[in-house]
This record gives C-alpha cells, structure tokens and sequence, in this order.
C-alpha cells in the first residue's frame, strides 16, 4: 500500500469553510493537491453558533477534498480565531546548578511549562506560549540560548488565550465527520506563514488578515512574533451596510462591494450610477459610485482605526520597515492599499500566499481568501502524518513526527505552544490613536448594534 506524507486541513471561517490537502514536494515546497470551499452559515464573528450547520459545511468540503486527492484523512490543523482570543506578556526564569553548566532544550522546555500555568480566568485555556527573547546572566536579546554557559536563564513569551467552549466547539464539529484535530492554530500566525517573508519577519512587519467576521492582526519584528489580535469586524459589516443603507438584497450589496466598491471615496470623480434590480420586481434602484464607496470608507476606516490601535499596542510599531501586509478575502478591495497607506503613513502590499507554493499551483489557489487555509498546511509541514490512498477501507492511523527542540517560533511544533489573548491595558496617550483608546474597553458592546 502506498503511502504519502500529507497534510489537511480545516479552516472554519464566518463566510467560508476550505478544506485542503497538500504535500512537500522534491523542492520543499507546497503542493496543493486539493481544496474544496462551501458557504459558511454556522460561524458568527469566527465562533462557531450552529453546530449542525458547520458540521454539514466541514462534512462537505472534507468529502469533495478527499475524492478530488484520492486519499482519507483523519486528522486535521484547524484554525481559531473569534473576539474570545486575548494575548498577554509573561516572563518567566530558572536557576542553574552552576555557571559551568550549558543550557540545554529540557531547560527551554521547563520555562515552556512554566508559562502554561500562568494564570488566566476561569473558561480560558492557553494556546499558544510563543519565545520572544531569551536572557542569561543579564545578557538580553538572545533567541536560542541552547548551548550557553549561565547560572540564571529568563524566557519573555507571547501568549495567547482563548475560549475553552469556542475551542470545544471546534473540536466537536471537527470529530462529528471523523476527524481529529491535530492542532489548533491561532489564524493570524497561520496567514503570516502563508504570506510574509522571513525577511519582512526580520526587518517588522505588521500582517492585516480582513476576512469576513473578524479582521486578524500579527506584528513581527527580529523574526519574533511581538503581538497578534482578533477584532469582530470584517467584510461582513460593510456588506450589510451596504445592504441596509441602500435597501437592497444581501448578494446585490455583497456583489456591489465587490465589483464596483471602492476604499477611497474621493478617488471617484464622476457620478455615473449603478443600477440594482429591485426586490420581487419592484422598481429598480440607482446608486452612484461615489455614494457606493462612501458607506464602504466609512466602515473601512472604522475597522482599520482598531487594527492600527492594535499594531501601535505592539510597541514597535514605529520600528516596521516592512510596513503593513494585508491579505484575506477583504485585502482585494478597491484601493484599499491607498486607504491604508494615507492613514498609516507606512508602505503597503497585498499577501498573497504564493511564497511557499510549488510553481504549478493555480491562480485559483493562489488568493488571498486561502492564506489561512494554506498557512494551516505549513504549520503542518514539520509534522505531517501519514495517510492512504483511498483504495482501502482500513481505517488510517496517523503518524506524528518527534517534536523538533523549541527555538524560534517559526521552526517549533505548534503543539508545543499556548494561546494568549491580548490584554489591552488602559493609558493615556497622546497621538493619533488616544480618542480610539479610551473608548476601547466600550467596543464590542457599542457597535454590537452596527452589526
């Protein structure tokens, strides 16, 4: 019997869920074997709120992915992401037996374990505990310390915290088609495998994932992750703007945004108008451009003032070289890379997760809307499991490669890391984003209503 090493995965998002099968080819790179997509009607703001109908979406795609790939799977990395997830900052050191001793991995891994009892409140779980920085003997900035000769060794990490039900959740839908979840992985760190380069990673860089119920964000700098958000906002809200503001059906609305839409009201100078097909053949209804991208820039901004909010509460936002890359199904919108570009005053280009991608792979494929799907598939590379060609009945048995030692957040296994969800702590400061802070706290309930 043939065998492969192939990866599946699952992304459950608020618009979509993709299914996906890849492999590593002779050049190290990903190859895509197969992807199913189907509407997502089960997901709200990335939480799963109707079991049945995400299990029947997972069932579907899982099954036409198969078929198209001719293998079975039955494990998968799943993505999570929702306004349940927070991420803190911890800090945590041993005491060596003796100068004269070097650091080894069982070291790091203790400072690992250390992290995962860090205190959080009761309905939450730890996902990801991510290195940042590592210091001995007051020596700062060190990133792999195995090997070092020290008496005391501190670790600075990134965690990330989220729902224990909203996890559950995932798992239950997940297990109802006759899978099992290999991993959970936070979205925004999936993208940024799909999209950003290591150098970007290296020089900072700050990933906008837009997608249909939340917009994701994820700040590197010197190669280390230094902060990821989830905000409830997405593509959806300005379609049903659109929808409510004009009158009209959710597909015309959703069908204006994207083929007539525009990010930047002003860049319209002429008042030619569109015409959308009335309701139940009611009179059709005129609506000019410039009023089209005026409801969407005004929601656009709105999203993009509190992901902004959230790459400045990374502390290095002015430290970004490599400025701000957007992906997601959201990043295509007209002129949005000008829209950011003017109120960031930071360079500005779409990701498109072709970097890891073997050349053959389609357009089709190649799209921002699958950069968390493909993300998932890396973050499996490391560890793929086996599985069968699908001329076999007998059940597959996954197979998981041993953990590789825990360095840099791009190399490690990511079982070995927990979720932090971001605290988001109060200060008054002055600048571009000071109004947007006070009223943060206040931001879910206020425009719960806008939803």
């Amino acid at each position: 019997m043939k065998k492969s090493n192939l990866i599946g995965a699952v992304d459950i998002g608020t618009t979509k869920i993709v299914t996906i099968i890849g492999r590593k080819n002779e050049n190290n790179k990903l190859e895509v074997l197969s992807l199913s997509k189907t509407d997502s009607t089960g997901v709200k703001k990335g939480v799963v709120q109707n079991i049945v109908d995400t299990v029947n979406a997972i069932a579907k795609t899982v099954e036409d992915a198969q078929a198209k790939a001719g293998v079975k799977l039955n494990e998968v990395y799943v993505g999570i992401a929702g306004q349940h997830i927070r991420s803190i900052r911890n800090r945590s050191y041993i005491n060596l037996k003796s100068y004269d001793e070097e650091i080894t991995e069982q070291d790091i891994r203790r400072l690992i374990d250390d992290m995962y009892k860090t205190a959080i409140d009761p309905g939450e779980e730890i996902i990801h505990v991510i290195p940042q920085s590592y210091i001995v003997d007051n020596e700062t900035g060190i990133k792999n310390p195995i090997g070092v000769v020290g008496k005391r060794l501190e670790g600075n990490y990134h965690i990330v915290i989220g729902n224990v039900s909203s996890a559950k959740n995932i798992e239950k839908c997940v297990d109802r088609v006759g899978l099992k979840v290999k991993r959970l992985v936070l979205e925004p760190i999936a993208s940024s495998h799909a999209v950003l380069t290591e150098d970007e990673k290296e020089a900072g860089v700050a990933l906008i994932d837009i997608g249909g119920g939340t917009t994701d964000i994820a700040v590197y700098y010197e190669g280390i992750i230094y902060h990821t958000a989830v905000i409830p906002f997405g593509g959806n809200v300005i379609t049903k703007d659109i929808k409510e503001i004009c009158a009209i059906l959710q597909k015309d609305a959703e069908r204006l945004k994207v083929e007539h839409g525009s990010a930047l009201a002003d860049s319209i100078n002429n008042d030619a108008l569109i015409t959308v097909p009335g309701i139940s053949g009611r009179e059709a209804k005129d609506i000019s451009y410039k009023y089209l991208s005026g409801i969407i820039q005004a929601r656009m901004d709105e999203i993009l003032d509190y992901a902004l909010f959230q790459i400045e509460n990374s502390g290095v936002m002015e430290k970004l070289s490599a400025g701000i890359v957007i992906t997601g199904g959201g990043a295509l919108l007209k002129d949005l890379p000008q829209l950011i570009r003017y109120k960031s005053g930071m360079d500005v280009r779409i990701g498109y997760p072709c970097e890891h991608l073997a050349a053959s792979v389609g357009n089709d494929i190649n799209h921002p809307m699958y950069s968390t799907a493909i993300g998932l598939l890396l973050n499996g590379l490391e560890n793929p499991f086996h599985v069968e060609e699908d001329n076999s009945e007998s059940v597959i048995e996954s197979k998981t490669a041993i953990s590789q030692p825990i360095l840099q957040e791009e190399k490690k296994p990511i079982d070995e890391i927990k979720i932090e969800s971001t605290e988001v702590r109060e200060k008054k400061k002055s600048g571009l984003f000071s109004a947007i802070k006070d009223g943060f706290s206040n931001i879910f309930e206020e425009n719960d209503s806008k939803l």
